[in-house]
């Protein structure tokens, strides 16, 4: 190179480096996003499709899920609308119902509620906590790793379970979740939320 090209380069090196800092300067990066308070209702009926694997095995179908103050019913549809699965859980217990009309009891909904995933392994899916998470609204004992935009949660751990919120219905700070995956080890439940009806 020779020595007039050496001359006219620094120049324009530094005033490309003097226009980046007056850029960054003009568009300083935007704080991050205060957390939004975020209660979760007491009842809720949504309807969506789930799909669930555990490294090995894979299921898919539609999901509709009533919540009461201490009962729940979870349906699970095949790709045709055919039931699968019914879980009920209530003050007594609960009763799982099989597409062939088998009835099975148990005395909490987690201990069934892998039937309703067909060949999955168990991850002991905690049903109490799902009602929560599925709402945005972690317990005070959980830990939102991230927010987005709006404050809402992106990411939250509780009781060892991971749930990414990837999409919401709109972009109110209140919005309820439209998209979300929750996982821990090779387990992962993915769940596409159609319609929410809530109080």
């Amino acid at each position: 190179m020779s020595a007039l090209a050496s001359i006219f380069r620094a120049p324009a090196a530094a005033l490309a480096a003097s226009l980046l800092a007056a850029a960054c300067v003009l568009n300083p990066p935007a704080p991050p996003a205060e957390p939004v308070a975020r209660l979760a209702v007491d009842s809720f009926l949504l309807t969506g499709r789930l799909s669930a694997t555990d490294g090995e095995h894979s299921a898919t179908g539609r999901l509709e899920w009533q919540h009461r103050p201490g009962a729940d019913c979870w349906t699970v549809f095949n790709p045709l609308g055919q039931i699968v699965a019914r879980i009920e859980d209530g003050p007594d217990g609960a009763a799982l119902t099989l597409a062939s009309g088998e009835r099975r009891y148990a005395p909490q909904a987690a201990d069934l509620i892998s039937e309703l995933f067909p060949g999955i392994v168990n991850a002991g899916l905690p049903p109490a906590r799902m009602a929560i998470w599925i709402q945005a609204a972690p317990p005070a004992d959980a830990e939102v790793r991230t927010l987005d935009a709006r404050g809402r949660p992106a990411r939250a751990i509780d009781q060892g379970w991971s749930i990414d919120y990837l999409a919401y219905r709109d972009e109110t700070p209140e919005a309820l979740p439209r998209l979300l995956d929750i996982f821990r080890g090779d387990f992962r439940l993915r769940l596409s939320i159609d319609q929410w009806e809530t109080p």
